[in-house]
């Protein structure tokens, strides 16, 4: 073989691990969570924008019910194939089966997938309680009030129970009461003249998941007893 092609083979096959190591593409992280169950579970990921490439990443994002390699495969709903976020519609309530997510990113230079595996009433996490409001009545009490968060379905056939944060202005640290049931609470005994700062939680009746995130702080126009 000539000396000249002998040289060009060489640098072409030093070349192939540095080529490698800048295209290859990581694996997108995935989260998921069910703020609509039994509605749907939506999903959202990132993956690190990739380094001098024009050319924007698109998803292909499907599930299947099961773990075996042979499950059908259904499109997890995107808005655009650029959307890094997806929804699995119609919830399979209880099955003993978990879902599969597989999230492929693909760029010009190559692909990359995530697998993962869920049970969607391990992912439930409500938003937080809306319409958070006090009210001073007499007797040293504070009535607080809330709505369900829009975005859970059906509270009336799947209920949420609440817990309370609260503490006045100047205290280091909340106090905290639940859970509760209804979407009221008094406070007995509050101190008068003081301005207190109220939060409240969310979570599904039976457990399952984890508790919204605390609303936005609620406080009275004016000082107690005035």
């Amino acid at each position: 073989m000539a000396p000249g092609l002998l040289l060009v083979l060489a640098l072409w096959v030093g070349c192939l691990p540095c080529r490698g190591r800048e295209a290859a593409p990581t694996q997108p992280r995935v989260r998921c969570r069910a703020s609509r169950y039994p509605v749907a579970v939506d999903c959202f990921w990132t993956l690190p924008p990739a380094p001098r490439s024009a050319t924007p990443t698109s998803f292909i994002a499907t599930y299947r019910l099961g773990v075996a390699a042979h499950g059908e495969s259904l499109p997890c709903l995107q808005q655009t194939p650029e959307a890094t976020s997806c929804t699995i519609p119609d919830v399979h309530m209880f099955s003993m089966v978990p879902y599969v997510l597989n999230v492929t990113a693909v760029r010009p230079w190559g692909s990359s997938s995530s697998f993962v595996p869920f049970v969607p009433e391990q992912l439930i996490k409500p938003d937080p309680p809306e319409g958070v409001r006090l009210s001073v009545l007499p007797r040293q009490r504070l009535w607080v009030q809330w709505e369900p968060p829009r975005s859970w379905p059906f509270p009336e056939l799947f209920s949420l129970k609440y817990w309370i944060r609260y503490k006045h202005h100047g205290s280091p640290r909340f106090r905290q009461v639940g859970p509760i049931e209804a979407t009221s609470f008094t406070f007995r005994a509050v101190r008068p003249q003081a301005r207190y700062c109220i939060q409240v939680a969310a979570q599904d009746l039976t457990d399952y998941g984890e508790s919204s995130d605390w609303s936005l702080p609620a406080a009275p126009s004016t000082p107690l007893g005035k």
